[in-house]
């Protein structure tokens, strides 16, 4: 995708701070990071998961957050926007302790890219289609990499959650990262808030006086403020799948020498390469194996499930891809925009012919987004079909098979 590519659809996101962060290639080529307003595809299946939606009522009373001033205790931290809410907090809480990691450069050393469709786990009552490996995992790997000492809590008791998050923040002054709930937080629009309670945001100061917290969330534009009130609620949301439980984390302690980049960098290329390509054959739900095992079922659906059914079932992979996902291919551009990034800091130029291939693919997932819109409204003069999507699947997962194989030579051929 070129930066002039970029979707500008502005329907859902003209009332609120959020906006899509997506990485495209400018007239030279290089990964920059641009804001999209929406793209009609994902906008699309928005409209289609709202219309049975049983919250629209609830929807309609809520009230659109307003950037106010904040006074009280606060980091020097500035915002910087993200296009996946753990890579961002993973770059902002690293940046507080000296360390310059990029998005892209976070994501890939993580081992963050993957690809899964499982019918026999559900969200919202449809099967899983993931992108991207395990919320948290991406932290935890960072950290372990990086050596970095780390503490994770959850709490059955709000109050004892809240007591210390406090006592973190501002007895060590330092920033806490909070998994919450997407429902209630104020400043997302109505139609965007469901019932998903894995986002991560990073609190970094309080106004004691009148219990507001100062929080930067990566998918937002600017910093943003909430009360106590509010935070306790969504970090402990009760509503849809996994409740948050009040989780918090944090850096306990960095050691004075980092490891050198070029080596742990081979190192996640490989065990990104690893997820993706190392299932045998009858692991049918995972990595390229999973792109190919979704192009057989999506075949069946509308005749197995009926026209209804197929069509939610296409919308929830849709918003798994392009709105949970990141809002461009599914990571893939994120993971593209790492390779070029890691060819620049370890020389190994070919990364950057990755680079491309890996674009081309993110393209031909923002193909099947787009005819996928086709089938779920229904557009005139555009018969698109399961059976067109299935192959396109096919081609897609056939392509990831190859790349990462590929790139799984390279990468080991440079560690010798």
């Amino acid at each position: 995708m070129k930066v002039e590519e970029v979707p500008q659809d502005l329907k859902y996101f003209n009332r609120g701070l959020v906006r899509d962060q997506n990485y495209a290639l400018d007239s030279e080529g290089k990964y920059q990071k641009v804001w999209s307003d929406g793209w009609e595809p994902k906008n699309d299946a928005l409209d289609v998961a709202l219309e049975d939606d049983k919250d629209n009522e609830e929807r309609c009373r809520m009230e659109l957050y307003e950037p106010e001033e904040f006074h009280g205790f606060e980091l020097n931290l500035d915002h910087r926007s993200a296009s996946h809410c753990e890579n961002g907090v993973i770059s902002t809480m690293l940046r507080f302790y000296g360390i310059e990691l990029s998005e892209p450069m976070a994501f890939g050393l993580a081992s963050g890219l993957f690809f899964a469709h499982i019918p026999f786990i559900k969200m919202q009552g449809m099967p899983v289609t993931a992108f991207r490996t395990l919320p948290g995992s991406l932290f935890k790997r960072i950290m372990k990499l990086y050596g970095i000492k780390t503490k994770t809590l959850r709490f059955l008791s709000e109050e004892k959650a809240m007591k210390t998050l406090d006592k973190v923040l501002l007895g060590q002054k330092i920033p806490v990262a909070c998994v919450v709930g997407i429902y209630d937080l104020p400043y997302y629009p109505p139609e965007y808030r469901m019932h998903f309670n894995g986002h991560n945001i990073c609190i970094i100061g309080k106004d004691e006086e009148r219990d507001v917290y100062s929080v930067l969330d990566p998918i937002i534009t600017e910093k943003a403020t909430i009360s106590g009130a509010l935070l306790r609620k969504v970090r402990f949301a009760k509503g849809g799948s996994y409740p948050p439980m009040g989780q918090m984390y944090w850096v306990t302690s960095v050691p004075k020498e980092l490891p050198e980049l070029k080596p742990i960098i081979l190192k996640s290329i490989r065990k990104t390469c690893w997820f993706m390509v190392s299932q045998p054959g009858f692991i049918k739900v995972a990595g390229a194996n999973g792109i190919i095992y979704l192009s057989r079922r999506i075949r069946k659906w509308e005749k197995k499930m009926g026209a209804r059914k197929a069509r939610q079932n296409l919308v929830q992979i849709i918003r798994m891809l392009e709105e949970i996902g990141t809002g461009g291919a599914g990571f893939r551009f994120v993971y593209a925009a790492f390779l070029q990034e890691a060819a620049e800091k370890t020389g190994i130029s070919c990364l950057n012919d990755y680079s491309m291939r890996l674009t081309e693919i993110g393209d031909l997932w923002r193909e099947f987004a787009f005819k996928a819109s086709r089938i779920y409204k229904k557009r005139e003069g555009e018969n698109y079909t399961y059976d067109d999507l299935g192959d396109l699947l096919q081609t897609i997962g056939e392509r990831e098979k190859a790349f990462f194989q590929d790139l799984d030579r390279t990468a080991k051929e440079y560690m010798k």
